[in-house]
């Protein structure tokens, strides 16, 4: 395929007729040019993998300046201005099992929202699938609230994560209370634990399954005059664990940005989406690579599929679905000028022979000829690429 011709392609996909959109009915207005397929890769992500247990949830945001009712601005993250979507990863290998993109008050949420939160009905319908399971979910301040603890506690599910201290139901102390480096102070209620420590500032922990324990971890050792010396610094043992955990997102987010498949200057939303959950498809089928015991790095994984998909569909294009290899070399072909259409009555294609040769500036050569071999179905010079074609074995 040529580039021109991919161009055209990608300039005007579809993924939805526009005539049968109902939007009274539609599970996501917001989405209804991509819906079909973003539900269907989603589906297939959470049926291709059973995570373990400790799983995260967090943002992503998806560059886009152009208009769009549901456009975020995010000031911290990289991109500032985009699609934001909410997902949840494994928090050891960044395996993306499910995400919700944010639409407004579209967006299909928990069958028990309208009692809650916002940021708790987001969690809820992201762990919708892994309730009453036994799992733990490591989330940040955004969403961390003793609302939320309390239910995921009432469906077999823990969680940890930093807190803000604001919160509805954060004892007064947690908030008000000043303390010296070094210090922590908890309150526990059933499982749930919230505690502040101070650090170089205060950091608020909610836990369902740890408590106020500090351990000692080691840094870096520190070299002087020739000497090795140990660096020992105490932490509480949720906030070792929150910084173990937390990273399932951020990961993916990473490793997904060093192979970019979304062009920045796209001005159709639903394009974007449709670059961004292939590249995300392509990092999850890497994922279980490399948990089946692969060996490859991504970038040999990501060059040995486009490899391996040239080989499925790259041939079609000038192979002969009638005569095999060696019926191109020892059968009996004839040229024959290429037959007339209603919009030309002298047509011409690209030989298949001069396409493979390239110019001083390293461009492939464009002659075009009006006779083809049509036992092979390709189109050829009469000479010498003809005679080529069928006496050259490796061409």
């Amino acid at each position: 395929m040529s580039e021109k011709r991919f161009s055209i392609i990608m300039k005007f996909p579809h993924f939805t007729n526009n005539e049968t959109i109902d939007l009274e009915t539609h599970p996501q207005p917001g989405l209804r040019k991509i819906y079909e397929v973003y539900d269907a890769i989603n589906r297939k992500f959470k049926s291709s993998y059973v995570p373990e247990r400790d799983v995260s949830v967090d943002e992503s945001l998806l560059l886009y300046k152009g208009r769009l009712g549901c456009k975020q601005y995010l000031p911290k993250k990289r991109a500032r201005f985009g699609i934001k979507f909410y997902q949840l990863c494994e928090s050891s290998s960044g395996y993306i099992w499910n995400s919700l993109i944010y639409t407004g008050k579209d967006m299909p949420l928990w069958n028990e929202s309208p009692n809650y939160k916002s940021t708790t009905n987001i969690v809820m319908t992201l762990l919708e699938d892994l309730l009453d399971k036994g799992y733990c979910v490591t989330l940040d301040n955004f969403y961390t609230s003793p609302e939320l603890a309390e239910l995921l506690l009432s469906h077999r599910t823990d969680v940890y994560g930093t807190l803000r201290p604001n919160r509805i139901g954060v004892p007064e102390e947690i908030k008000k209370g000043t303390l010296r480096k070094g210090e922590i102070v908890g309150f526990q209620k059933g499982k749930i634990c919230v505690m502040k420590y101070m650090d170089k500032k205060p950091i608020c922990i909610l836990s369902t399954v740890h408590n106020t324990v500090i351990v000692e971890q080691d840094k870096k050792r520190k070299k002087t005059h020739g000497k090795s010396e140990r660096i020992v610094s105490k932490k509480p043992q949720a906030i070792i664990d929150y910084n173990l955990t937390m990273g399932g997102v951020d990961k993916a987010d990473q490793c997904l940005s060093y192979y970019p498949t979304v062009r920045n200057q796209q001005k159709k939303y639903y394009l974007k989406i449709f670059r961004q959950i292939l590249n995300q498809s392509v990092w999850n089928s890497f994922v279980l690579y490399k948990k089946n015991g692969g060996t490859m790095s991504h970038l040999d994984f990501r060059l040995q599929l486009v490899e391996e998909l040239a080989k499925i569909y790259g041939e079609s294009k000038h192979s002969s679905q009638n005569t095999t290899s060696s019926d191109r070399l020892t059968g009996r072909h004839f040229p024959s000028r290429i037959q007339p259409t209603q919009k030309k009555k002298a047509p011409t294609k690209i030989c298949i022979v001069c396409s493979q040769k390239f110019n001083e500036k390293g461009q492939r050569v464009r002659k075009e000829s009006r006779y083809q071999c049509a036992q092979c179905n390709v189109t050829l010079c009469v000479t010498p690429c003809f005679e080529k074609y069928h006496t050259v074995e490796n061409f």
